[in-house]
């Protein structure tokens, strides 16, 4: 529960440790001169260490004590803040939706700092696929995320199929295992004739 934040008249304390607007100590001081030296001021007394004997408080405006404390709070939050490996997994055959749902959710783990480890489940006679076959899905997956991301750890078999690790990063081009396969021996033919063909032209 969010501890209350006593100010001006609802301090109840008889005898006040106070602390000026520059951070400079003041001293013990009755309740009604610290509320006299506040408003001197024209700022409040805020009780900032209500467990000390007596309470310290501090003359200090209430709109910069709060932001003060939102900040503080933010950063302790982010210190704190736990990186997480995600799981998600997907099937060939999942339909269009279920992948964007899918692919939302990462991205939302990605914006969160967390690692997403992505997994292409396989049964069946899907085992036994080639595996460039297989690895050009799971890279299709990856293909439209669109948060940056970096491959933290490469596309490689698993108990259940294939898996790879990502996290938020530069984006780099995921490189189908379609696009690495070698030529046939028929294109690279074409290839050679197509390139004897253009040296008669400059001939």
């Amino acid at each position: 529960m969010k501890e209350r934040v006593l100010i001006n008249e609802s301090i109840t304390a008889p005898e006040l440790r106070v602390v000026g607007v520059d951070g400079e100590n003041i001293g013990v001081v009755s309740n009604a001169e610290a509320q006299k030296l506040a408003k001197e001021a024209a700022l409040d007394l805020i009780i900032i260490s209500p467990k000390a004997k007596p309470p310290v408080a501090k003359i200090v405006d209430y709109g910069k004590f709060q932001y003060d404390q939102k900040k503080k709070q933010r950063e302790i939050k982010q210190k704190a803040h736990v990186t997480e490996t995600k799981i998600i997994q997907i099937k060939i055959g999942t339909g269009e939706h279920d992948l964007n749902l899918k692919k939302k959710r990462i991205e939302e783990w990605l914006e969160e700092g967390h690692r997403i480890k992505v997994d292409l489940f396989l049964k069946g006679r899907y085992k036994y696929m080639e595996f460039d076959f297989l690895k050009g899905k799971l890279e299709d997956f990856l293909e439209i995320i669109m948060i940056p991301f970096k491959i933290a750890d490469p596309i490689k078999k698993s108990p259940k199929g294939l898996s790879c690790t990502i996290e938020r990063g530069a984006k780099v081009k995921v490189q189908s295992a379609r696009d690495n396969r070698k030529q046939t021996p028929k294109a690279q033919e074409t290839k050679s004739e197509d390139s004897k063909e253009s040296s008669k032209a400059k001939d």
